[in-house]
């Protein structure tokens, strides 16, 4: 007899009370395997996909895509040897078709071969863990085909989701058969929700056909001057013939001009996810952390010069090139070297300042998903090169959405390298709980005075947002200028390498 179990919304880690859901990995009436996933999430940290600890059929799914769900909420419900009650021989008349005795067959190598539901669970419901089963094929199990029905328990009270409405195959999928959409950002399933774009239906700009907001918006300005082009046709008619309806008529003209005047609706965006985790944490911090910010304009040209430098005398194939966020990274972790007092955090219930020992350097990425802070670990005991190479990786998963929690957190010290959006100055906010964030404009040619002389520098603004607890002014001003005094004269910075 099959035993329907129900698997709930697991506890993430980090800290984390819920999830929405990105995508269904599976379908009512698939078949999964224990510890195979089955739903991707998103948090307010990362995307995961969350594995399902038993195996058997699947006989409810709850929550559709774009849904968020509390932990402990449940995701769907398995029928646990649902297949083996089913054991009936085909008809005569149908020689061909399999068996639900066949089905049970591959149900049981699939899952494992467990007789039980106790059996069946691997127990290990948190993201990363499981018990090391072979992940078996999806295969949907077709109960009109078999000899009898398959009659499973009771299933819970909870109503499940409906079955995926058909689509025409010119909207998407294979054969006629509807197909996984693609998009990884959920800000851009919202945004087609909330303007009525069918994302089945567009092509993507993006790698391997990715459907990115660009794309969304481009149907959005479409969908309105095809609106606005349907509206303006009336009015291209004569006159005319229009007139007499309208002198019959006065309360309805009146009533059109009162809809035109009348203000549109205001959007509404909900604030979760990624976007609500940095509002709560920018929130947070203005709130707790008295900030005070500071700027100087640092004459980037030498720095540039050194960084063509190295770059060429690694050649060709001499490895990746070093870009000049690495090397402001290298200059933050010798200032904070020098100026330890920044590389701290506050504990406001025992009113104490907590120095820590190694500089875990977060920089911020902007993504589909929002604006995220990958964290570089051990940056202090990394050169230029390694620092490089490992914001690169950080930053290719950051646009792929596949971060995990602990690779957005635990940060010590956070640079800001807003030039890339083309401005020139800004007072950061502190990535709470650290003690200071570095912000760094756009390097461009400027007139500047070098070695008394008007020239044309390569000139950038650097802002340096501290929490006036940790230190005064004096020593955020000191860290400010050694900063600036390596942009200008990479040398000094030999004698930390």
């Amino acid at each position: 007899m099959a035993q329907v179990l129900e698997f709930k919304l697991p506890d993430l880690g980090e800290g984390l009370t819920e999830a929405e859901i990105v995508r269904w990995l599976v379908e009512v009436g698939d078949v999964v395997a224990i510890d195979q996933p089955v739903v991707e999430v998103e948090t307010a940290k990362a995307m995961v996909e969350v594995p399902c600890p038993y195996g058997g059929v699947v006989t409810a799914r709850f929550g559709e895509e774009g849904a968020e769900l509390p932990v402990g909420a449940p995701l769907l419900t398995v029928a646990v040897g649902a297949t083996e009650a089913s054991s009936v021989s085909p008809e005569p008349s149908e020689p061909s078709e399999p068996s639900a005795s066949s089905a049970s067959s591959v149900d049981e190598e699939s899952s494992g071969g467990s007789d039980s539901g106790a059996e069946s669970g691997s127990g290990n419901v948190l993201v990363g863990y499981g018990t090391g089963a072979p992940a078996a094929r999806r295969r949907r199990i077709r109960p009109e085909r078999a000899g009898a029905p398959v009659a499973p328990a009771p299933a819970p009270a909870p109503v499940p989701v409906a079955e995926p409405v058909s689509v025409p195959a010119a909207a998407g999928g294979v054969n006629g058969r509807q197909g996984p959409v693609a998009v990884v950002s959920p800000l851009v399933r919202r945004l087609a929700r909330q303007h009525e774009i069918d994302l089945r239906r567009l092509t993507g700009s993006g790698p391997d056909g990715l459907i990115l907001r660009a794309d969304v918006d481009s149907a959005i300005r479409r969908a309105s001057d095809e609106a606005t082009e349907t509206a303006a046709r009336p009015a291209a008619e004569p006159a005319v013939a229009e007139a007499p309806t309208a002198a019959a008529s006065p309360a309805v003209a009146s009533t059109a001009a009162a809809s035109a005047a009348a203000p549109a609706a205001a959007e509404r965006i909900p604030l979760r996810g990624v976007r609500g985790a940095v509002a709560d944490k920018l929130s947070r911090s203005r709130s707790e952390i008295p900030d005070a910010t500071c700027w100087v304009d640092a004459d980037a040209t030498e720095l540039m010069a050194a960084r063509a430098a190295m770059n060429a005398a690694s050649g060709p194939s001499g490895g990746p090139k070093v870009s000049v966020l690495a090397l402001l990274a290298r200059i933050c972790t010798a200032a904070l070297a020098r100026y330890p007092e920044l590389n701290s955090t506050v504990d406001t219930a025992a009113r104490e300042i907590v120095r820590l020992p190694g500089v875990h350097l977060g920089f911020a990425a902007q993504t589909d998903r929002g604006l995220v802070v990958p964290v570089v670990r051990d940056a202090h005991t990394r050169n230029a090169e390694s620092i490089g190479a490992e914001i690169a990786r950080l930053t290719e998963l950051a646009r792929t959405g596949k971060l995990s929690p602990a690779q957005l957190t635990g940060g010590t010290f956070t640079l800001n390298n807003y030039g890339v959006f083309g401005v020139d100055g800004s007072t950061p906010i502190i990535n709470h709980p650290e003690a200071a964030m570095l912000g760094v404009g756009r390097i461009m040619p400027k007139p500047w005075v070098h070695n008394g002389e008007l020239a044309v520098r390569q000139v950038v603004q650097l802002s340096l947002t501290f929490d006036h607890r940790v230190c005064d002014g004096g020593t955020a001003g000191g860290f400010l200028r050694y900063v600036a005094d390596c942009v200008e004269q990479p040398a000094v910075l030999l004698r930390t390498l």
